[in-house]
């Protein structure tokens, strides 16, 4: 299923919702950052519904251009991981779902001194 979540990451990224840029072809940088981000929204969905997030033998194709993007910008998987979560957090909207519960009101009791 997590395949699904991966193609929502990219559906995110559409000129009318997010506007990510996209690559042009399979191993060019920008093809490659887009499915680091695909795949850290995939992730982000697995780990907030309490599934598994398997990996699958198609992710071995991707790491070689992502381990690429990552040696040459020590900041990209920052700037992945902030788009994956402007990605999730459409996703979220979309569904109604809040991954942090609202905090409801309540007393809070004294904390007890000690000597």
């Amino acid at each position: 299923m997590d395949g699904t979540y991966h193609e929502l990451g990219h559906w995110s990224g559409h000129p009318s919702r997010l506007a990510r840029t996209f690559g042009k072809r399979f191993g060019d940088k920008a093809y490659a950052f887009e499915e680091l981000v695909a795949e850290q929204v995939s992730a982000r969905i697995c780990y907030e519904l309490g599934l598994p997030a398997d990996l699958h033998e198609s992710h071995a194709s991707y790491i070689a251009h992502w381990l690429d993007i990552l040696k040459s910008d020590k900041t990209a998987i920052i700037t992945a991981a902030a788009k994956a979560d402007q990605a999730f957090n459409l996703l979220a909207a979309y569904s109604g779902y809040e991954s942090e519960p609202a905090e409801e009101a309540h007393e809070e009791a004294p904390v007890p001194a000690y000597a």
